[in-house]
């Protein structure tokens, strides 16, 4: 595949720096059907073949339950020539927000019903690891929301264990730039699923998304500066000190 050397570089870097993987993982993809999880996918896929410590996969797709339902049959093709394991988990998640709450800023809610549903569905299917398609971009966009919108430092963490459902989540693409993921799916062709939830591209996140695309522009390389800086703060897990000691310890 086209771009593959490149996002192999990028998860296996972030695996290696985070410990990720261990010998005999059970890993779930939450596989969304959106570019940045079908990545993963891929990705993880491939990296199965060589890395060091033997693990399997397995995607989840949680059905949020949309009118009319959701076509995931080139997903499903996708999966089967990976060789890799598919379950759909069909919810009425749409319905509770939209219909039921009536949510006007329905994307918090919404994400953690979807997580909390993947999680129990992996916790059931024997998977204790759940792999999440979260990129760099994803983790700038969310320390500037968090700092604007609620006057906190905060971001996605590497890894996350979850005593409750006894999930241990990962996020293997930190590494890996939103432009770089776009390419490889692009090019690669593979199967997204076009989002039919009413608030899509209507959010927060694509503001901040368009704020921090401006101030690219005016102050190249601002992302990977507030990327650094979490990183040399330890934010959230993001400890460049424990990535130092490893890396001396390599080297002895």
């Amino acid at each position: 595949m086209e771009g593959m050397r490149r996002m192999l570089s990028y998860v296996r870097r972030c695996v290696d720096d985070y410990e990720m993987i261990h010998p005999q993982d059970k890993i779930a993809v939450g596989l969304s059907g959106g570019k940045d999880s079908l990545a993963l996918l891929v990705t993880l896929s491939e990296l199965r073949r060589f890395y060091p410590h033997p693990f399997s996969l397995c995607a989840i797709t949680v059905d949020m339950g949309f009118s009319g339902g959701t076509d995931y049959h080139l997903v499903q093709e996708l999966c089967d020539r990976l060789e890799v394991p598919f379950y759909i988990q069909t919810s009425q998640i749409a319905q509770v927000i939209f219909d039921v709450r009536k949510e006007h800023n329905p994307c918090s809610l919404c994400a953690k019903m979807r997580r909390g549903l993947l999680n129990r569905t992996a916790t059931q299917l024997g998977y204790s690891k759940v792999a999440l398609g979260h990129h760099f971009d994803d983790v700038v966009e969310t320390f500037m929301l968090n700092l604007f919108q609620e006057g906190r430092l905060g971001t996605f963490s590497p890894v996350t264990y979850l005593s409750r459902t006894n999930v241990t989540v990962i996020r293997p693409m930190l590494y890996a730039p939103e432009k770089a993921i776009s390419y490889f799916v692009r090019k690669n062709q593979l199967p997204v699923v076009k989002s039919t939830c009413p608030a899509d591209g209507k959010t927060k996140r694509e503001e901040m998304k368009l704020l921090l695309r401006q101030l690219e522009r005016e102050n190249k390389g601002l992302k990977h500066r507030i990327f650094h800086a979490m990183q040399k703060a330890g934010l959230d897990g993001l400890c460049m000190t424990k990535l130092k000691q490893k890396h001396d310890n390599d080297l002895k």
